[in-house]
């Protein structure tokens, strides 16, 4: 199976060719067995146990069926965005950044004071957000990023996890949940992406920080999921709590760079993308206790020379991807549709792209993938987040260093 890449899809998109290129018409919504169809089996994923592959499913789309609309402009490479309960939205950039915008889209140039040091070196920097699902009762609000380096660590710097209130336009009550370790002072693969299950637990997604032997390395972060209380506590029932090569906050190993994750509506399980090396980026459900690979396994290669990366594409005792993307778009942000606005779009997988400068809609039957559109395709830029908005509308951010944007996706006619 092969493990997402950071390197890639951190990097502008290359030129496409003809072939990949092809615009063919593809139904939207054919196929569809209903809404949120019943999940396969356990370990069955793609065709016979193994993955789908993009270039049998993809489709360029000419008749979208929506309009896009600029909401904010002058963003400095945006990574995520949330809403509040108020319905005003934080929005985090890289560089350190969090910032708040309001009901009507108004920018408050003035960014939230008392976050931590963050490291903006690389693709490091300030990542994701997410609102604590009780955020009415207790002001959680959960924050990753690389973290500076500590005196005398020859820069080497970690990905966090803190949580905090807002009061006043400042972060306060700040707790430092979590801290990868060992530290690296190299400035790629970080993850970052944040999960709130609603049921008491935090989820986390760690990469290999460019050190790829680290996936499969004992007593590593690197690489990885985990799994925590939200407070920072370690769950008891952790896959690896009694193993003591394995740290206990582990959930699931053998990531390369996991920049996409989101609770599926349906079966409340853990599906996540990740960037693989030159190809292979990948489509997972991330399972308790599963090793998903990296760098043992992969439908990538190296950079430049194309050679093979570790055993193949399989081996027993490491999962099998759901989809995989070869060539890779370099995928970063991911939500399931469940909403009305889009009718034809209800029970897919949104993905942003950042290679590739597109949307993706996947859609499933079970855990199947069965189409894949490719929307919006160099029109709007390189995509970093993608959500669904209570409106049933579909949000965007895009990054740029300078005109990072949020775009909304309303349908035409609206």
């Amino acid at each position: 199976m092969a493990k997402g890449a950071q390197h890639t899809a951190e990097h502008p998109k290359g030129s496409v060719s003809q072939g990949r290129r092809e615009s063919l018409r593809w139904m939207s919504g054919a196929g569809l067995t209903g809404f949120w169809p019943a999940a396969s089996a356990p370990g069955q994923t793609g065709r016979s146990g193994g993955p789908s592959f993009s270039k049998d499913l993809a489709r360029e789309s000419r008749s979208k069926g929506f309009t896009v609309r600029t909401l904010v402009k002058g963003l400095s490479n945006p990574w995520s965005v949330a809403w509040l309960p108020s319905g005003e939205l934080l929005v985090t950039e890289r560089a350190g950044r969090l910032l708040l915008i309001s009901k009507d889209f108004s920018l408050d140039p003035s960014p939230i004071k008392g976050l931590p040091g963050v490291t903006a070196s690389g693709q490091g920097g300030l990542f994701d957000l997410a609102i604590h699902p009780r955020y009415r009762q207790n002001g959680w609000i959960y924050l990753s990023f690389a973290e500076a380096p500590m005196p005398g660590r020859m820069a080497a710097s970690s990905t966090a996890l803190i949580r905090g209130r807002l009061a006043a336009g400042s972060l306060v009550d700040i707790e430092r949940l979590f801290s990868m370790h060992p530290r690296s002072r190299g400035g790629r693969h970080f993850g970052g992406r944040i999960v709130l299950d609603g049921k008491g637990y935090v989820y986390l997604t760690l990469g290999d920080r460019g050190e790829e032997d680290r996936a499969q390395k004992p007593n590593d972060h690197a690489g990885t999921v985990v799994r925590l209380h939200e407070d920072g506590r370690i769950p008891q029932d952790n896959p690896f709590v009694n193993q003591p090569d394995i740290p206990s906050e582990v959930f699931s190993r053998g990531h390369r760079n996991i920049q996409g994750a989101v609770l599926h509506p349906g079966t409340g399980e853990l599906w996540a993308h990740e960037h693989g090396p030159q190809g292979g980026d990948e489509l997972n459900i991330v399972r308790a206790g599963r090793n998903y690979g990296w760098p043992s396994i992969t439908y990538g290669v190296n950079y430049v020379t194309g050679t093979r990366i570790g055993e193949g594409t399989e081996k027993a005792g490491l999962e099998q991807p759901l989809h995989v993307w070869v060539p890779s778009i370099a995928p970063s942000g991911l939500a399931f549709y469940d909403s009305d606005a889009f009718p034809a779009w209800r029970g897919s997988l949104l993905i942003g792209a950042l290679r590739e400068q597109t949307l993706v809609r996947l859609q499933l039957n079970g855990n199947r993938v069965v189409a894949e559109e490719r929307l919006l395709t160099q029109e709007v830029g390189r995509i970093r987040d993608v959500r669904v908005g209570s409106d049933g509308l579909v949000y965007l951010l895009t990054d740029d260093s300078t005109d990072g944007r949020l775009l909304r996706l309303e349908p035409t006619g609206r």
